[in-house]
């Protein structure tokens, strides 16, 4: 193709609704940013699954096909997409996540296409998240993800932490790395949040957003909670964690926060998306992610755009955080977590308003979706030999 005509780019996903998690959110949003770009179009290609007709609102302006969904549902084997696919006149496919089906597709259309192909792992090479089943998923790297991440023209890593985790994997790609973005909040409260009146008035709340899944922390956020208490300020906070439950999760948390006598002050609210979501940040006086592995968290830009000091940890992979003093670092063990806690605790509402402010600095300088959709338009003119290699780009 030549440098002024159209660029046909393809977005693969094993999801587009919030089954995905974070990369609903992510995906959704770059496409949007993409389409747009000057001499690009976008078509979405996802797999339907229960919460597809509720969310696929979100991808309003786009042009998106939905495939019904075959067999077991970890795997989003869809018949019809692969047929899609090499009807749907592309340039470049875009891959968004592994060890599902949509991975065979996308090499399968390579093969028969000739064209390029990138994949975005969204964390899902970094140690943690390859441990983490990590029979199934040898198993899916021997039959196919692994031909399939070495075929890729560049990987995608959000970070140069993920960048570090793919190099660790074995693969010799190039990769670009160009982190998520974050949307400006609305500036007013269009619903109340529901769950504010379980706890006092003058209370200041901790919130969690996010999956319930082991890999978050949140057992030893709870048996951080429960100790917490020792500090003077500490009976003025509350714990609120927002998320939808994943293969019975929240069932154990409950269980813990009953035995460790703090479910007065810890509130599970169920998941929360649109104005609720907006009310739960906006209620909120700080934000935690105690995570053992993330690709680079929505959440955490979204906290910091509503300008809530946050307590992460480094496998978050935003260190841009504690540089600019916008995150109270804390580990992945309870006591680096109560550590954690108490810092907040201490802090002054100035000190806490002034940490938030930090971090919403950082969203407005480093995280715009129109920055980041500018430096992935140039990695598909790269790939496609339209262009020098990009500054983001590293192949060595």
């Amino acid at each position: 193709m030549g440098i002024n005509q159209t660029m046909n780019i393809g977005f693969l996903s094993p999801s587009v609704s919030r089954s995905a998690g974070g990369l609903y959110d992510a995906t959704r949003y770059l496409a949007s940013g993409l389409s747009s770009q000057p001499n690009l179009t976008m078509q979405i290609f996802g797999i339907g699954d229960d919460y597809t007709a509720a969310d696929l609102s979100g991808w309003s302006g786009l042009a998106t096909q939905i495939f019904d969904r075959k067999g077991p549902g970890f795997f989003s084997y869809a018949p019809r997409l692969q047929l899609a696919l090499q009807e749907a006149n592309l340039d470049v496919l875009h891959s968004q996540g592994l060890w599902m089906y949509p991975s065979m597709a996308s090499s399968q259309w390579a093969k028969r296409t000739g064209k390029p192909y990138l994949i975005s792992p969204h964390g899902m090479l970094d140690p943690w998240a390859v441990r983490n089943s990590r029979w199934k998923k040898r198993l899916a790297g021997w039959a196919y993800e692994n031909a399939h991440l070495h075929g890729a023209a560049c990987l995608h890593a959000l970070c140069e932490s993920e960048a570090e985790s793919i190099r660790a994997y074995g693969l010799k790609n190039p990769i670009c790395v160009i982190p998520n973005g974050i949307h400006a909040p609305p500036n007013t409260i269009s619903e109340t949040a529901f769950w504010r009146q379980q706890i006092p008035d003058k209370a200041k709340i901790l919130l969690y957003l996010g999956r319930l899944h082991p890999k978050k922390g949140l057992l030893q956020l709870l048996e951080a909670w429960a100790t917490a208490h020792e500090y003077s300020d500490a009976n003025t906070w509350h714990l609120v964690i927002a998320g939808w439950d994943q293969n019975g999760h929240e069932q154990i948390l409950k269980a813990l926060a009953d035995n460790l006598y703090i479910q007065g002050s810890v509130h599970f609210i169920g998941s929360q998306f649109g104005g609720q979501k907006h009310a739960c940040y906006s209620n909120a006086d700080a934000f935690i992610l105690p995570s053992f592995s993330e690709g680079l968290p929505m959440t955490i830009l979204e906290a910091w755009s509503y300008c809530l000091p946050v307590l992460m940890t480094e496998h978050c992979h935003l260190p841009e955080g504690f540089q600019a003093n916008a995150a109270i670092h804390i580990g992945t063990d309870a006591d680096s977590i109560k550590n954690g806690l108490a810092v907040l605790f201490n802090m002054s509402d100035s000190e806490r308003c002034a940490m938030g402010e930090r971090g919403k600095m950082l969203t407005i300088n480093h995280f715009s979706w129109s920055h980041i959709a500018k430096q992935m338009t140039l990695v598909y003119q790269w790939v496609l030999g339209e262009g020098d290699k990009p500054d983001c780009v590293i192949c060595d």
